[in-house]
């Protein structure tokens, strides 16, 4: 049988010339004197970028839709733009190895982050625009332009993270840097703007959320090309053009068959395993604003708890996850996360029966942002170490994927559970029922989490 080549970097040693050497230990001041890097700084910028599309075609879209009297059915329906996240991996070949139109002399990876952000630029200011004038297929067309940008703005953005990290613990670094720029712009386009389309109307917050792609267009222009990453790609290029035969073949399938004669049987099980994880949080998505609305709490009320009590939370959570990954390693971290992450889901069911109780609801949601930012760190992080020079953005895009395929498609589905759950009960037990329905979605991740974890210790102890 093929034995799985493990790259778990947070393993306790490194071989070296055909030596096993300690691997050094990563103490607090060397962590802290590592933000300082000028590419940590780039890449919360580029987090921000990131995170900020996600949402505004997502749960804070149902918000919009539930304002103005929109079914939970069809705004379950209409989660299903966020599909284009679930299908990147097809179009990432051409991102690997082709140069973005018109800025391409900005480089591979800046250049495809600069085109892909200003579609989505332009694209929020098309949903801005129009609302629900023209219906809701146009608004959500639109919403479909602006996932797919965004998606095709992470593939590279993911990618660059990773080509540009020296090392293993640098790209946690750069992998808790991502997340809590991603978080800042969650806390924009899911607190912020609640409270902005309270005073000034959906149309002007999502105006406002265009403008501020072009903090992603700075941090692109900023950022520095990935040398090594670069030299590989020319040498893949020149000898194999994405137009030749070979060249066709090897950027469309050469990463995955890179990937699975890396690690083998064993691909398998991680594929699983990542595409379970974040089941959870994918599933209660959707009904996250509408449960918030039919509650009773304003937009005022939830925006501020969220920039608040929930933006703490977020910091928190990322700052443990990434001690965790770097302390305890990858797949501990990754159990601990799943873990928090179905807790802290289950525990929305408790303001079904306290109602808009403010203290209720910022500390369920301080216990949320926490749970997610640690699995997401967790996550982010697994992932990267998986990836081969040469076919990152592919590989990663597969990746990333993979972790929202059964979770895009399941949770389109969310509104009609809770209606029927609802049935012969109040709409809110139906609510708090969903809510412990996800949590406990994220036990098949968990037992994987445990056969991954144990398989990839055994080759860690032989050595």
């Amino acid at each position: 049988m093929h034995q799985p080549k493990l790259r778990n970097a947070t393993s306790a040693t490194a071989p070296t010339g055909g030596r096993t050497a300690a691997k050094p230990v990563v103490r607090k001041l060397d962590v802290l004197g590592s933000l300082g890097q000028p590419k940590v700084a780039v890449m919360l910028t580029l987090g921000f970028s990131s995170g900020l599309p996600f949402m505004l075609t997502g749960n804070t879209l149902g918000y919009w839709l539930r304002d103005e009297g929109t079914a939970l059915a069809a705004i379950g329906f209409l989660s299903w733009v966020g599909l284009a996240y679930s299908l990147k991996f097809l179009w990432a070949p051409i991102i690997d190895r082709l140069d973005a139109p018109i800025f391409g002399r900005f480089g591979r990876r800046r250049g495809w982050m600069i085109t892909a952000q200003i579609v989505v630029g332009i694209g929020l200011l098309g949903m801005s625009t129009i609302g629900l004038t023209a219906g809701l297929a146009t608004l959500g067309a639109l919403a479909l332009l602006v996932a797919f940008a965004s998606s095709t703005q992470d593939i590279v953005v993911d990618a660059w993270r990773i080509e540009v990290a020296s090392d293993s613990d640098e790209l946690g670094l750069l992998s808790a840097a991502y997340q809590l720029g991603y978080r800042a712009a969650l806390l924009v386009s899911e607190a912020l703007i609640l409270i902005a389309a309270s005073h000034f109307g959906w149309q002007i917050s999502y105006s406002a959320m265009a403008v501020l792609m072009a903090i992603g267009i700075g941090a692109s222009m900023t950022a520095a090309e990935p040398a090594r990453a670069a030299a590989v790609a020319k040498s893949k290029t020149q000898s194999a053009p994405l137009w030749t035969g070979r060249g066709f073949i090897d950027a469309v399938v050469g990463p995955f068959v890179e990937f699975f004669r890396t690690y083998g049987w064993l691909a398998l099980l991680m594929l699983a395993m990542i595409s379970f994880y974040r089941l959870p949080e994918f599933m209660m998505g959707p009904m996250a604003n509408p449960y918030y609305h039919d509650l009773g709490l304003s937009k005022d009320t939830v925006g501020a708890v969220r920039a608040s009590i929930g933006i703490v939370g977020s910091v928190l959570g990322i700052a443990a996850g990434g001690f965790s990954a770097l302390r305890f390693g990858y797949m501990k971290t990754l159990i601990i996360g799943v873990i928090l992450q179905s807790l802290v889901i289950a525990n929305f069911a408790v303001l079904a029966y306290s109602g808009p109780d403010v203290r209720v609801f910022g500390a369920v949601m301080g216990a949320d942002n926490f749970g997610i930012a640690f699995a997401g760190v967790a996550l982010v992080t697994y992932m990267s170490s998986l990836t081969s020079l040469g076919y990152t953005a592919t590989q990663y895009a597969l990746l990333s994927s993979a972790y929202t395929y059964v979770g895009k498609f399941s949770k389109g589905f969310s509104g009609v559970i809770v209606e029927q759950l609802a049935t012969g009960r109040t709409l809110l037990e139906g609510y708090a029922l969903f809510f412990i329905v996800a949590a406990l979605l994220g036990v098949p991740a968990l037992v994987l989490c445990v056969v991954l974890a144990r398989i990839t210790r055994r080759p860690a102890a032989a050595t």
